[in-house]
């Protein structure tokens, strides 16, 4: 700090104290000795009592003044604390993190996150960009993000994963849809209604191909395409139906505008989200602090798509 907190009579008496002279402490402070002579009279005066014992070869403290210089001493000690935390909060306050997001995160995760840290953090920025799952993790690993949000991550000693849930595979359909009072469902009896799929530069789309290989090999008509809200759009419709999660549709589900039903097939294992950094490059305040407002932004998105709704159920 430029200017200390401490009040200026006590520093230069503290300094008389320890160079046992005004005009050793003078020369120490660069201060005019009057100055010094000038402010420590002040304060005996303001107290009512001597601090220091004036000899011929320099200044020694009373118990009064031992007493006071022993205070000033804690209160400058206390300033550099503050100090520091000061400076700690403002290095965590402020900032920018580049974030690397899933195109699902786009309507309700990735809103939430921004208006939360606009709202406590003003002062730290942030960039967004919306990636497939294989080049998030490769903004990671090279340096472009310092945060992600990543389905399906791999385990890698190069990425440290911070928080991770479990995402079970449904299947999404408008509540006017045919299947939409279901508890579960089986791909067989989702086959056959028209279909909306994600494509193969999605990891659910590989995962779908690499498990349950026979529902792509017949031609029914389905629509692809590598974008989710396009595929929403179509579910939305009331016709087709996707396979997806949870988090992929959770304004839509909290909103009652579409509805998850389970798909009950052996085999169809859950998806997952992780946030992850890079293990090499440990994160920095303001990273932790994105990082931990992300988790929240997600976890509040999973709670709210989640919610039950009243609805009509069959088997």
């Amino acid at each position: 700090m430029r200017h200390s907190l401490v009040p200026t009579a006590l520093r230069y008496a503290d300094q008389v104290a320890r160079s046992g002279s005004i005009q050793k402490a003078a020369r120490e402070l660069h201060v005019a000795a009057s100055a010094i002579n000038r402010q420590i009279l002040a304060l005996e005066e303001e107290l009512g009592v001597p601090l220091f014992e004036r000899m011929p070869r320099g200044m020694r403290l009373t118990a009064s003044g031992d007493a006071l210089i022993t205070m000033a001493r804690r209160w400058r000690q206390d300033e550099t604390r503050m100090v520091a935390e000061v400076r700690r909060i403002q290095g965590i306050h402020q900032g920018h993190v580049s974030l690397v997001a899933m195109d699902s995160h786009a309507t309700g995760v990735l809103p939430a996150l921004v208006e939360a840290l606009n709202a406590e953090h003003p002062l730290v920025s942030l960039s967004v960009e919306l990636s497939t799952p294989d080049d998030a993790e490769t903004a990671l690993m090279t340096g472009k993000a310092d945060l992600a949000a990543i389905f399906n991550l791999a385990p890698r000693r190069e990425l440290l994963v911070l928080w991770k849930a479990q995402l079970p595979l449904g299947c999404v359909v408008a509540p006017g849809h045919a299947l939409a009072g279901r508890k579960t469902v089986s791909f067989q009896e989702a086959t056959a209604y028209p279909i909306a799929l994600q494509s193969r530069a999605i990891t659910i789309r590989r995962l779908l191909e690499a498990q349950f290989s026979w529902l792509f090999k017949d031609a029914r008509g389905f629509v692809e395409s590598n974008s989710l809200q396009l595929v929403k759009q179509l579910a939305l419709g009331g016709q087709r139906l996707i396979f997806t999660s949870e988090l992929d549709v959770a304004p839509e589900l909290a909103a009652g505008a579409l509805v998850f039903i389970p798909i009950r097939d052996q085999g169809a294992e859950p998806q997952d989200i992780s946030v992850a950094v890079d293990a090499t490059r440990p994160p920095g305040p303001v990273v932790k602090l994105v990082s931990q407002q992300l988790i929240a932004a997600l976890q509040a998105s999973l709670d709210q798509a989640r919610q039950p709704r009243h609805s009509s159920t069959s088997v």
